[in-house]
């Protein structure tokens, strides 16, 4: 049932036609070099407009420049810390790794693995996955540029101008990475967000010495040719990958266009990405304000890059449609209501590449409030947290503003497929979801709780993207999440990199509540690879104002032989604060079998948890969770 056809009928079922035509038709232009033709090395150099015309005639951006912003200056030593580590070549990669790049970091060498990418290849002959090279967005991170916001915000709140290292460091990237060669031009979204990154700094030191001539010349060559390889490229991201990065090279067109009018094409960058960019986030951000991608991390990067798109076309008299100011809304309620009160964390659910790509503040990574309460205000919402940060004044919105908190009790959010309990001491996180577009992980009827702010059921994260086999398929797989496996299958058959084959759906969810408790349902087509007709019932009772929940798991259609393991996990230092009862289908107690198991609340990052599951080859198990509260 899964051999090698199966799996590409399938895959074109999921898919669609248009995406394995497209995938075929690129390949084949990739190995015969008519993609690469698309994309020309040492093109001659052009001025398109002087610096002067520049500054004069620009469009407006979130601040004229250093000298215009009136945020209220506070020189901590933290930040103080941050700059003297990047200007010693020491960056936190994905925000967590602490690494030593070295002051003359040549831009393309892998700090994970050594590994040295040729700059002389043209960027179709750049592999993504290579076991000796190691994860490629080692290299990426720091050529992303997201940085200069620690060293921006340092000048700022110090009062010390360092735009000679900006501008340097930029010089650098552009001396060390050849238009269109290397691995540094592999990915269209990187470039994209280079080129946001250095608008910024353009703008924030327009009118600082250290921005000469001479440098914006050398700046203008090289983003026309970023501009110009995401148009042409375009297709990719919205036919193949369509996910955050189609969003992020649309909106980049669209900017592009309206900061660099004098470029060839300039026009049509802007009409075509604000056109890409409305359609984009129609798709990508459901009607009840959850994101295709299944991931609470990537939907913060769609919700800065709206802040980005609605706040920078309001500020030059444009506006984009009515879907894109109702999907940015609505994905503020949602990731408001998924929030830990205590300090604005979510899940840690789904894909989560350690991306953040704007830090505007100096709040922790995990903490979700400063983006999401800068989109709140870009469009009128009273979404005011304590702990916001810094994002909205730099965007230059009012801080003004009431609270905004989710009810207590049940919200259900269908089309995404994400039901949410929440209380005054707890979050009751449960994933019940069907697939129009591809799922990340295996984690469907996933369960995460929180307690006092402490998330005592976690799901495990991503860790990373290109690791061994066996590593990518637990943190991917069933194995990682508080849910239920048929013996060591995963709830979907893996392929290759992201490819998952045979999609759980969802078949059927109810969320309701009375005086004593909440009443969670819910249904999932899976292991469909196995045998067609299993499926996976869930059922949660959660005792009000009660830190105890009572999950039942039943599968059914099941073949003789495989056993059904209830999956449970818990963080070394909470394991003690959980006690857990439970029986099988005939009221017989079932004993936990324990083990060890990784958690990656950071990319690129591991540590052990507790792990537990029942087993059984009957049909049922129920179990019966509580936390202790005096621990």
């Amino acid at each position: 049932m899964a051999g090698t056809i199966g799996k590409i009928i399938n895959l074109a079922g999921n898919m669609g036609w248009r995406y394995m035509a497209f995938r075929a038709r690129y390949e084949v232009m990739r190995r015969t070099g008519i993609l690469k033709r698309k994309f020309p090395v040492s093109p001659p150099y052009k001025q398109y407009i002087t610096l002067e015309a520049w500054k004069s005639k620009n469009a407006q951006f979130f601040f004229d420049s250093k000298g215009s912003l009136t945020i209220p200056r506070e020189p901590q030593a933290e930040l103080k810390a941050t700059i003297d580590n990047i200007k010693a070549g020491k960056l936190l990669l994905f925000n967590s790794i602490h690494t030593d790049l070295g002051a003359n970091y040549d831009w393309v060498t892998n700090p994970d693995s050594g590994y040295r990418y040729d700059v002389h290849k043209h960027w179709t002959e750049i592999a993504d996955y290579s076991k000796e090279a190691g994860d490629i967005k080692f290299v990426w991170e720091k050529s992303r540029f997201s940085y200069l916001y620690d060293i921006i915000r340092y000048d700022y709140h110090f009062n010390d101008d360092c735009g000679a290292f900006v501008f340097a460091d930029i010089q650098s990237w552009i001396k060390a990475n050849p238009i269109n060669q290397g691995p540094n031009y592999r990915c269209s979204q990187e470039m994209s967000l280079r080129v946001m990154n250095w608008l910024f700094a353009l703008h924030y030191y327009s009118n600082s010495p250290s921005l000469t001539a001479d440098v914006f010349n050398e700046m203008q060559q090289v983003i026309y040719w970023h501009v110009h390889h995401v148009y042409t490229n375009i297709d990719f991201s919205r036919i193949a990958v369509r996910n955050n990065h189609a969003i992020t090279e649309t909106l980049l067109l669209y900017l592009a266009g309206l900061y660099f009018p004098a470029m060839p094409g300039a026009d049509k960058w802007k009409r075509d990405g604000k056109r890409w960019f409305e359609e984009e986030i129609a798709y990508q951000i459901y009607e009840d304000g959850t994101f295709l991608q299944f991931s609470m991390n990537y939907h913060r990067v769609a919700v800065q890059l709206l802040t980005w798109g609605i706040v920078l076309s309001e500020k030059n008299g444009e506006r984009f449609s009515d879907a894109v100011y109702d999907r940015a809304k609505k994905s503020v309620v949602f990731l408001r209501t998924c929030m830990v009160d205590e300090h604005g964390w979510l899940p840690n659910y789904g894909g989560n590449d350690g991306a953040l790509f704007f830090k505007l503040s100096s709040s922790y990574y995990r903490d979700y409030r400063p983006q999401i309460n800068a989109l709140g205000k870009a469009i009128g919402m009273d979404a005011v947290m304590e702990g916001a940060g810094e994002d909205v004044a730099w965007y230059g919105l009012p801080k003004i503003g009431k609270k905004w908190l989710p009810a207590d009790g049940t919200h259900s959010f269908t089309k995404g497929g994400y039901y949410v309990i929440r209380e005054p001491e707890t979050l009751t996180f449960i994933r019940c979801g069907g697939y129009k577009d591809r799922p990340a992980q295996a984690d469907n009827l996933h369960l995460d709780i929180w307690y006092k702010g402490e998330n005592i059921l976690p799901d495990a994260g991503s860790y990373k993207y290109n690791t061994d086999e066996q590593t990518m398929r637990y943190f991917n797989g069933t194995a990682a999440h508080n849910t239920v496996m048929l013996d060591d299958k995963d709830q979907m058959l893996k392929g290759t990199h992201f490819i998952w084959f045979y999609w759980t759906q969802c078949r059927e969810t109810t969320l309701t509540e009375d005086p004593v408790n909440y009443y969670f349902s819910g249904s999932i087509n899976a292991f469909t690879y196995i045998k067609k007709g299993i499926v996976h019932k869930r059922k949660v009772v959660k005792r009000r104002s009660v830190a105890q929940w009572e999950v039942i798991d039943e599968v059914v259609h099941v073949p003789k032989g495989i056993n059904m393991r209830q999956l449970w996990h818990f963080p070394v230092e909470l394991a003690s604060k959980v006690s857990m009862v439970s029986k099988g289908t005939d009221g017989e107690e079932l004993k936990g079998i324990a083990g060890e198991g990784w958690i990656s609340s950071l990319y690129g990052k591991k540590e052990k948890t507790k792990e537990c599951y029942f087993s059984t080859e009957k049909t049922s198990i129920t179990t019966v969770i509580k936390v202790d509260r005096d621990s």
